[in-house]
């Protein structure tokens, strides 16, 4: 599972000074399915935690009552439930003003989607949204299917992971169906350089990738850099070297907007030795200096209470 999971109880990793902590999924043991599911109170703290963090893991969470402010990236969303938010693994996300929050979360590694991989970029493009308000025929359905869940991940009957699988799958198919849903569903996935592709933006959201070059990536994933970066532009339409850059601006601007972090070790953590150099890459690809973003989206300001802007 590729160290996305843990036994119960297992501290997360002491994140580097100033960081945002990166948490994985707790499991039963060696063998167990990488999924849980239920209320707040039953998956713990961690569920409603008010301090920035990510995850190894994705997070499907539909509110059922409540207040508060939940924070995805850049996005402050106010909770006016039903609410249903989709978290994908490296997001930055946080609660703050939580007043009984209520609902049901499913918790899972991109492991457990092996029987239906295309449901991995329908992931994407739903956390690309994150957030949706369904309607009050909409939330029921969603109540029913979460409560399925729920039950089976509890029960754990025989063929009980065969069963989560197939209803995660229905959820997720669903989920796309939900107005403002970001795009169709995409077509099966074609092969190998399809899986590359998918391997290749999985491993830049969840590791830090600051500094990372398409060859080290290629190194990691056990290809060549010419095939990787055929694989990656045939799959997304864009080179991973600009996949890079995003990913390297998103982690610049997450570390600006959740941590006490200097520019200039903001500039170190992303991998600019030279704090300059940074401000003008920063300024280049966001139209704005790494201090009138920080400013800007800062984490305390009541006066940012927009909702996430479209993709």
């Amino acid at each position: 599972m590729r160290a996305t999971t843990v036994p119960p109880g297992t501290p997360c990793r002491t994140p580097p000074p100033g960081d945002v902590p990166l948490h994985r999924l707790e499991v039963a043991g060696p063998g167990a399915a990488p999924f849980a599911a239920g209320s707040f109170e039953a998956v713990g703290p961690l569920s409603r935690a008010e301090h920035p963090h990510r995850h190894t893991f994705y997070e499907i969470v539909h509110v059922t009552g409540g207040s508060g402010t939940h924070v995805v990236d850049l996005a402050r969303l106010p909770v006016r439930p039903p609410h249903l938010a989709v978290i994908r693994p490296g997001q930055v996300h946080h609660w703050e003003g939580g007043r009984r929050l209520d609902g049901t979360l499913v918790l899972f590694t991109d492991d457990f989607l092996v029987d239906h991989p295309g449901d991995r970029e329908v992931l994407r493009r739903l956390g690309e949204r994150c957030w949706f308000a369904p309607d009050a025929e909409e939330d029921e359905r969603l109540r029913r299917l979460m409560a399925e869940l729920v039950g089976e991940f509890r029960q754990r009957a025989e063929g009980h992971e065969s069963v989560l699988r197939a209803l995660l799958h229905v959820l997720v198919v669903r989920l796309a169906r939900l107005p403002g849903r970001p795009g169709p569903l995409p077509p099966p996935p074609g092969g190998r350089p399809a899986a590359l592709a998918d391997a290749f933006t999985r491993l830049i959201a969840v590791h830090d990738a600051a500094g990372w070059t398409v060859g080290e990536c290629a190194d990691r994933l056990g290809v060549t850099p010419g095939y990787l970066t055929q694989a990656v532009r045939t799959a997304t339409g864009r080179s991973p070297g600009r996949l890079l850059i995003e990913a390297r601006v998103y982690q610049a601007q997450q570390l600006l907007a959740h941590t006490e972090l200097t520019v200039r070790q903001v500039a170190a953590r992303t991998g600019f030795a030279d704090p300059a150099y940074f401000g003008r890459f920063f300024r280049r690809e966001t139209g704005m200096s790494p201090g009138a973003f920080r400013k800007h989206h800062s984490r305390h300001d009541p006066s940012l209470e927009a909702t996430r802007p479209p993709a």
